[in-house]
Order: C-alpha cells, then structure tokens, then sequence
C-alpha cells in the first residue's frame, strides 16, 4: 500500500508542472498590460505610473521562457496578483473566501453521499420493481432539471413564501456578533466557529442561510450518485460469483454487503472525488443564485468584470486542487479494491 501511494504522489510534481504550463500556454493570449494585475501589488501602482515602464519593470515584453520563470517565482511565494473586483491580492480573496465554500461542501457531501449510495443500493437491489421505479423518476427528475432553475424554486418557496431559508451567508444580526471583537474566528467557517465560540444564535443563522444551496445541491447530487450506484450494482449481481454465493446459500443480505457494494464502490468513488472537487471548486451558478459569498461568487464576479488575475487565480486553485482530488481517489482505489495496489 504505501509503495503504491508513494508511486502515485511521485507524479504529482509532473502533474502539477503540466497545469502550469497550460495556464501559462492561455495566459499568453493576454495582452502585456492585461497581465499587469498578476504582478502589481496595489492597485495605486497601475493608476500612478506608466504602463509601459512597468511592462518593461516586470518583463512582460521578454521571451516566453523568461516570463514563465518570473511567473512561476511569484507563484512559489504565493503572490497571484491585485484583484480589482475584490479590492485585495488575489491569493488573500481565495484564503478568505475558501472556508465559505470548504463549509458548504462538507455540509452537502455527507448527505449526498451516503443518500446516493443508500438510494442506489436500495433501487438496484428491488429491480424493476415500484421502488425502484419511483427512485428512478425521482433521480431522472433531479438528473434533467437545471441547478439554477431548482434553486430558485427553492427560493421562491422556501423563502419567497415561506421565509424559511434567506439567501446570502449571514443576516444582520448574526454577521455583527462575527465581527464583533467578541467571537473568535479559529476557521472562518461560521458554523464551527460558532460552535467554538458557544454562540449559538450564529451557527443556526449560518446554518439557517446554508440549507438552500445545501438542498439544491443534494438533490442534484444525489441522482447523480443514486444512478452510478445503480448501474454499478446491477452489473456485479450478475457476476458469477454473486449468483454462486446465492446457490450456496449465502444470505442475500450478505452477498450484497459483503461482495456486491464494495464491488461497486469503484466507479461511485471517482464520481464522489469529482464531486468533492465540483464542491470545493466553488460551484458557480448555485452560490450566484443563492448571493452565497464563496469560491463560486468570486470567480463569477471576477469573470463578470473582466478581472483576469482573479480569473486566473480561480484557475490555478481549481486545477490544483483537481490534481490533489485524483490523488486522493487513486489512494480510495487501493483501499476498495486490492488488486490495484499490484498493477
């Protein structure tokens, strides 16, 4: 096993290598003074001087192996550039707008997960019968119907009707206490930190604004997760080594849990990693919807105003955050399935 993992973080550094370079490859339709942002460190400093010394200052008219050296220096530090949509550096809009995202995430893939798989299991093992008929409507349904149409669904009746779950992250009560030298921010995940903090009037205000995007993610997760499931466990019962265990006599309960789920846990776990990654990525249209202030809103409002460090730094994250996912389910694999350890 650890062989196997070592082998697999050994080509992270490629990888890693091959996302910059891409990137670098698309930064180069920019033109010089478009790129400017990646290297200020203020906005005063494109307003207050010429644009053609710093050009000249920061090398942006020099050969492409000189620019993807300086590129790549400001990239180890850490330096991304000044965003003019969030009125800060690049890297600290992402620090702070990250644990919006990473918070909705891990309340949305729990539920997802074991409802999908739980849901699929269920369906598969009453083929064809009115269960599995119903899951199915249900999960084509979820599958065919827009995110951006349930959620305003979700919004008009919820809270439009009912005033059940307002959009945003806070409400004004709730975000004063936040900002109040009084609470503590360890995670910037209101939640836990309310938690931490013992206030409870701001983790069900958190959570209260969090059940809309966590809803219309669920339920269009959910299908998703529940057909993979399905399909997966409907192929291995009709192995031949499930339909002997049958024969035999081994309960059907045990077939399944024991021989046919994890069987069919392969293809469920590169559809949850991607689905993890789509989540920390910041899902875009959900948190625009909903006026949740994450990773998502970011880039939307950084891709609206034409905001290119911004638009690259959502970039680099999600492509390196996508490399770090793969790895993580290559490492899933083993434990499911023995024999990759072997290949």
């Amino acid at each position: 096993m650890l062989q196997y993992i070592l082998r697999r973080m050994m080509l992270l550094p490629l990888v890693l290598l091959g996302v910059t370079l891409l990137i670098f490859a698309m930064m180069q339709m920019l033109s010089p003074y478009q790129l400017l942002g990646l290297y200020v460190k203020a906005p005063e400093e494109l307003r207050n001087q010429n644009l053609d010394a710093l050009v000249e200052k920061y090398h942006l008219n020099d050969p492409v192996h000189v620019k993807y050296g300086n590129w790549m220096s400001n990239l180890a530090k850490g330096d991304l550039g000044w965003s003019e949509s969030a009125n800060m550096p690049v890297t600290e809009a992402l620090l702070s707008r990250f644990p919006a995202t990473l918070e909705l995430a891990i309340f949305s893939v729990i539920p997802v997960v074991i409802g999908g798989i739980f849901l699929g299991a269920v369906s598969a093992v009453n083929h064809n019968r009115p269960l599995d008929h119903t899951i199915r409507i249900f999960a084509i349904v979820g599958w065919s119907l827009p995110d951006f149409v349930f959620g305003l669904i979700i919004l008009m009746i919820f809270y439009g009707v009912l005033g059940w779950f307002p959009p945003g992250r806070l409400g004004t009560q709730a975000e004063l206490i936040v900002m109040s030298d009084s609470f503590v921010q360890y995670t910037g995940m209101n939640t836990i930190d309310a938690i931490l903090n013992g206030n409870g009037t701001v983790f069900w205000d958190a959570l209260r604004h969090m059940i809309g995007p966590m809803l219309t993610l669920a339920y269009l997760w959910w299908a998703f997760i529940l057909r993979i499931t399905r399909s997966s466990m409907l192929d291995v019962m009709n192995k031949d080594y499930v339909r002997t265990a049958l024969a035999k006599g081994v309960p059907e309960r045990m077939v399944i849990r024991k021989h046919v789920l994890r069987n069919a846990m392969i293809p469920v776990t590169t559809v949850a990693g991607l689905m993890v990654l789509g989540l920390l990525g910041g899902v875009v249209i959900v948190e625009t919807v909903f006026n949740y202030k994450g990773l998502g809103l970011l880039a939307a409002t950084a891709a609206q105003q034409l905001d290119y460090p911004m638009v690259l730094g959502t970039t680099m994250f999600y492509a390196f955050m996508l490399v770090l996912t793969n790895l993580i389910v290559d490492v899933l694999y083993a434990f499911i399935d023995p024999r990759v350890r072997l290949e």
